[in-house]
């Protein structure tokens, strides 16, 4: 007897959590969530710091790995003393657009872990022995980092897209970052960690309107006008020959494409976030099911929507053997071009917005994906209402729409195209796909 697969039922409508909203006395913008399926409560709160990095990444990179390295009343080791007695968990990280807090607790610990937040956000020392130590260590992972293939081809393919905007600086030069003093990041954090402009996220079990007074008693002492961060526009990525970066005697090729895309609140968003399913966002795609399990060419290539403050990128990674980088890359050429030229189809649309749907659900499901999800959301205007629409949205859009989608976004002619590999074996036979152009 052959069993016969049940047919995917119609997606449920989330339920919406209970939120609340305001803008305390600092100027900090505080958004709660009640969601109570464990005892739990995350935290983000996410500062702005384009400018910041824009000016000097290497401070920004050591700021965010030294600020809890110490206060003028607690020292590392009380830091981490007092995190662990809370059975709770901080962090801290930043990129070319933000400095990211991320914490969780116990619920009923909630206070305390604000508490000993605001003390380091109005404390922060940097004491010069633990700068010292944490700048050693930065450089170390920089200098690794920068030897990797992918990395550098990520880096080549932001200044082709983004030129000299602050978006394409990445990674700062460890030789940037051994050059920071402790009074440098000192007048960074009294220049840009300031609560004006700044967001926190709290989700958990907790009443959300209490969550306001907590944030606003424990935070209290932590002010400071918003910093002007003055930004240029994004620059439109204007495509040319493909970029060949020599690594002499690599055994792989590391291809990195990129090209503009909308953002989330965009009309057109839902279609090309399907469309970007269909071509490679996800293991049963297109360009999977080409170089993968057709070819064999690689792993696993990937296509993904990154979304900025100032615009957003359409972006490609694969990684194969130098012999066969060629062929690769007609291949990728043929499946941009056949997307971009010929209709999906009505299954492809559906079996993608399946896994658009359920993967939305699936990562706000938890405490701390919605409070991931929620922080990235709101440096656009958009919350739970967004969370809550977007099924809906996807449910709507036709097969026409994402074919127009992807005639506009995947027209390999208009992608910014980046190699890092072995030019001595790799740049001739791509000569024969186009131009190409190697590194200065």
């Amino acid at each position: 007897m052959t069993a016969t697969v049940p047919g995917l039922t119609a997606p449920r409508r989330p339920r919406t959590p209970a939120v609340a909203e305001a803008v305390i006395g600092s100027g900090l913008r505080v958004i709660a969530v009640r969601k109570p399926a464990v005892p739990l409560a995350e935290i983000r709160l996410r500062i702005p710091f384009a400018s910041a990095r824009s000016t000097h990444p290497a401070r920004a990179a050591l700021l965010a790995e030294s600020l809890l390295a110490g206060t003028d009343v607690l020292e590392r080791a009380g830091i981490a003393a007092a995190v662990q007695s809370l059975g709770a968990d901080l962090h801290v990280s930043v990129d070319a657009e933000r400095l990211l807090v991320s914490g969780n607790t116990l619920a009923g610990s909630l206070r305390p872990l604000l508490d000993l937040l605001a003390s380091v956000l109005v404390g922060a020392a940097y004491p010069r022995g633990e700068v010292a130590t944490e700048r050693d260590r930065l450089v170390e992972r920089l200098s690794i980092a920068r030897s990797r293939p992918g990395v550098i081809a990520a880096e080549a393919l932001s200044r082709r897209m983004w030129g000299s905007h602050p978006y394409a600086l990445d990674l700062p030069q460890p030789d940037a970052v051994a050059s920071v003093t402790p009074a440098a990041l000192r007048t960074l954090h009294t220049e840009r960690v300031r609560p004006a402009g700044a967001t926190l996220v709290v989700v958990g079990d907790v009443s959300a309107t209490k969550v306001i007074d907590l944030v606003a008693a424990a935070l209290d002492d932590w002010r400071g006008a918003e910093a002007e961060a003055s930004l240029p526009v994004l620059p439109h990525p204007a495509p040319g020959p493909t970029l060949v970066i020599d690594r002499p005697g690599s055994v792989q090729s590391s291809i990195r494409f990129g090209g503009p895309a909308v953002p989330r609140a965009d009309a057109d968003y839902p279609a090309l976030q399907l469309a970007n399913l269909i071509f490679g966002g996800y293991f049963s795609s297109r360009w999977t099911e080409n170089l993968r399990e057709d070819k064999g060419y690689t792993y696993g290539p990937h296509s993904r929507i990154e979304h900025y403050r100032l615009g957003s990128a359409l972006l490609f990674d694969i990684d194969v053997a130098t012999e066969v980088t060629a062929p690769a890359m007609l291949e990728t050429r043929y499946e941009l071009g056949r997307i971009a030229s010929l209709p999906v189809t009505a299954a492809e649309v559906d079996a993608v917005r399946q896994y658009a749907i359920g993967t939305l659900a699936l990562s706000t499901a938890t405490q701390a994906g919605l409070a991931g999800t929620l922080t990235a959301l709101a440096v656009f205007g958009l919350g739970v209402e967004w969370i809550a629409e977007h099924p809906r949205r996807l449910a709507r859009v036709g097969v026409d729409e994402v074919s127009a989608a992807a005639a506009r976004f995947f027209a390999p002619a208009q992608l910014v195209e980046v190699i890092v590999g072995d030019a001595a074996t790799i740049t001739e036979p791509l000569r024969a796909l186009g131009g190409v152009t190697g590194a200065a």
